[in-house]
């Protein structure tokens, strides 16, 4: 894990070392002035030579000046190197998970996962920045400052080292205890974040039900449960600390009390024992930091084992080596066999078997969850099979880039996601490299036009998170604008028409009409209506493909597809 952690240095091995330098120059100096206060008081006040005493101030000052210049780059220019680093790690946790399959976001929460790429990398910085470089110079200034201080009296200065090794058993010990409840505060802010993004994004349910109340509760109760935690982190903080800030005020007692002690028997000039206690002070500046440090490195630590967490899991669907490019499809769709489930143990699909002409507009009814969806899933590889094959023009999809596979299938889902953004930005996200041109005519023969020209910004209106400030019929013909822009070779129509009003729907289906010519297009529908035009209709059941065939050869047959027909037209 730390050989993981300090990659992330590599592309920063300049503004590391020079920050590192700087910060072991400033700590050099520090040990300096306490041996420049004692040869000031032992040397240059007997001689009673002004004029040296103020040369001697002339030249401190001069390394207060380049230490405070050191002092803005190690603040600057360090926590610069933490930002860097916190940055790339949230840009390779992102594209990360951009990686992950469908499957992978069914089970992990919304919520959680924005906590990963936000709350648990905000204290990466800080440890990044903080954590090699003080280590490295609390070391160095403790057995610097210690060296001096055996060169002034080396019974003093055991007296006082006599603690140290107490107060860094205890140091660990706490460390320990931290980084545990750490890992227990991420996990229950992900919980808490997990929450209050399913409250809010579902604000207008919770108000058509009025259970305000109820949300209260829950949010009451994720509250609580993240703030017990946070508690307990600084009740094992605050033991810390009282028990560092204890040792560290005896150490300095013990050099005071053994220093003045050497100083009344001769043993220590008056120079010495005050650069003695100085010294005892830059000893414990060390000390102090790291116990200033342990507050974020648990943080830190706890963040970057949940960073790596995601990171180690493997999307399961990926390119093989050896997979193509297809630059054009001509949509001749073969599924041979193809066995899935979402859960290894129950299967959706078993052994289906199906042939689709290129160009041929196929239409998938049955009741839900017969797996109509499923099998117009499997094919842009949102999920893969099992066992068994599909094909596009005889080369396998797993033979394929995914890349280049999902630019080839066009998809309107059920539940239309727009971004919060303009009408413009969203049609472009089927091309984004179109000409306003290409874009006026997706929208054209989307029927959007009429709409459009309404607003007043037109083509630049905002409407707002997940489009709320559109109409249901309007979201789904931005929807499908979106996909005229995108021109694949293969349709798939997830109930593309669901919710528009009829005349809406007929205007539509005219232009879903034309843009099938010539490509191979997959109707997911209910409706049974929107249908009847299409090439061939498959009626899917919990036992596969029950039927298929033409909308009359169906009817004529009087099975399963009649059944549902009438049920359906019963109904009006």
């Amino acid at each position: 894990m730390i050989k993981r952690f300090f990659s992330y240095y590599k592309p920063y091995k300049t503004l590391f070392a020079i920050d590192f330098t700087c910060a072991v120059f400033a700590a050099v100096l520090e040990l300096a002035f306490p041996v420049a206060v004692n040869k000031v008081i032992d040397d240059l006040l007997p001689s009673n030579d002004w004029g040296l005493i103020l040369t001697a101030g002339a030249a401190l000052l001069a390394f207060y000046i380049l230490n405070t210049f050191m002092q803005y780059i190690v603040t600057y220019w360090g926590h610069m190197l933490g930002v860097n680093i916190e940055t790339d790690m949230r840009r390779d946790l992102f594209t990360h998970m951009q990686k992950q399959p469908f499957a992978f976001y069914d089970k992990n929460r919304t919520g959680k996962l924005m906590s990963r790429l936000t709350t648990d990398l905000f204290e990466i910085g800080e440890v990044a920045h903080h954590g090699p470089e003080d280590l490295f110079i609390a070391v160095m200034s403790l057995f610097g400052a210690f060296a001096l201080m055996l060169t002034i009296n080396v019974k003093l200065a055991l007296a006082t080292f006599f603690l140290v090794p107490i107060l860094t058993v205890l140091i660990i010990f706490f460390n320990k205890k931290m980084t545990g409840v750490n890992t227990t505060i991420f996990q229950n802010l992900g919980e808490f974040n997990a929450g209050v993004e399913n409250a809010v994004s579902g604000i207008r349910v919770v108000q058509a039900f009025a259970n305000e109340n109820y949300e209260k509760e829950r949010f009451a109760a994720l509250n609580g449960t993240y703030r017990n935690a946070k508690l307990l982190f600084y009740k094992v903080m605050g033991a810390s600390f009282s028990f560092n800030y204890f040792l560290m005020r005896l150490i300095t007692l013990f050099a005071l009390l053994f220093g003045a002690y050497f100083t009344i028997h001769n043993q220590l000039s008056y120079g010495e024992f005050i650069g003695f206690i100085l010294l005892t002070n830059v000893f414990m500046r060390p000390i102090e930091k790291i116990n200033a440090v342990i507050e974020s490195y648990p943080k830190g630590i706890a963040g970057f084992k949940r960073f790596i967490e995601i990171l180690d899991t493997p999307p399961a669907i990926v390119d093989k080596p050896d997979a193509v490019d297809v630059i054009s499809l001509n949509g001749m769709i073969e599924y041979q066999n193809v066995t899935f489930g979402y859960e290894a143990d129950r299967p959706v699909l078993n052994n289906i078997n199906l042939h689709i002409e290129a160009g041929e507009t196929i239409a998938f009814v049955g009741p839900s969850g017969a797996g109509k969806s499923t099998i117009c899933n499997l094919l842009p590889r949102f999920y893969d099979v099992q066992s068994g094959t599909i094909s596009i023009d005889g080369l396998p999809i797993q033979d394929m880039t995914l890349d280049s596979l999902r630019r080839q299938i066009g998809v309107v889902q059920q539940d239309v996601f727009l971004f919060a953004g303009t009408i413009r930005e969203n049609v472009q996200y089927g091309k984004l490299d179109a000409t306003e041109e290409e874009i006026k005519r997706a929208v054209s023969m989307a029927h959007l036009d009429d709409v459009i020209q309404k607003l007043p910004k037109g083509l630049d209106t905002v409407i707002g998170e997940r489009g709320v400030t559109l109409s249901g019929g309007q979201k789904q013909r931005l929807a499908i604008a979106r996909m005229f822009l995108k021109d694949p070779s293969i349709l798939i129509l997830d109930e593309a028409t669901s919710a528009l009003d009829t005349e809406t729907e007929w205007l539509i289906q005219q232009s879903l009409n034309e843009l099938a010519k010539g490509r191979t297009t997959l109707i997911i529908a209910h409706r049974l209506a929107t249908i009847r035009h299409a090439d061939r209709i498959i009626v899917i059941d919990e036992d596969g493909i029950a039927e298929e065939g033409t909308h009359q050869e169906l009817m004529d047959r009087h099975g399963v597809y009649t059944k549902l027909n009438e049920a359906q037209f019963s109904l009006y």
